[in-house]
């Protein structure tokens, strides 16, 4: 078996653990809740099977929708995001996305940032308006896509320096 096969299979088990065991019990302030569990989509290699990334996305939302009782609405948003990445990659890194020398787990650059949070914010409005499934609310989610995507790109960078190999 591959070693980035295998990274990626451990990233995606030890992600998807912390998530439902741990974070899906903790709410700010009642509705604002951290997840941290799309670093799997944002930490994918950028060389590897894009088809393999829609089908381990959606069923790491489909996983996360059978333990939150939330009715498709996470595997919907974890395969809008792993759909438009290609594209924040381009828009986030220009020319060093075209030669593919893109490696998120180093320091944290304003590029690396901006494809995060433009990930991280595509990904909690799809889920909160699929949540709300109203118009009438878009007050609420753009709040709640506001604060959690702040608690989650803080969680990310926590996880990503944890994760991060030893520079030797």
């Amino acid at each position: 078996m591959n070693s980035t096969l295998l990274v990626n299979i451990l990233r995606f088990i030890l992600l998807l653990a912390l998530q439902i065991i741990v974070l899906n019990n903790m709410t700010f302030l009642g509705f604002i809740m951290p997840l941290p569990y799309i670093l799997f989509i944002i930490l994918y290699p950028v060389n590897s099977n894009k088809s393999a990334l829609l089908v381990s996305s959606f069923f790491l939302g489909l996983i996360m929708d059978m333990f939150s009782n939330s009715g498709g609405i996470h595997a919907t948003a974890c395969i809008m995001l792993a759909f438009y990445r290609p594209y924040l990659f381009k828009f986030a890194f220009g020319v060093s996305y075209e030669y593919q020398t893109i490696k998120l787990n180093d320091s944290l650059t304003p590029e690396r940032f901006s494809f995060i949070l433009l990930a991280v914010v595509i990904h909690h409005f799809t889920l909160f308006i699929l949540e709300a499934f109203q118009v009438t609310f878009i007050l609420d989610i753009l709040i709640r896509t506001l604060l959690s995507t702040l608690f989650t790109i803080i969680s990310c960078i926590i996880i990503i320096y944890l994760i991060k190999p030893n520079k030797r």
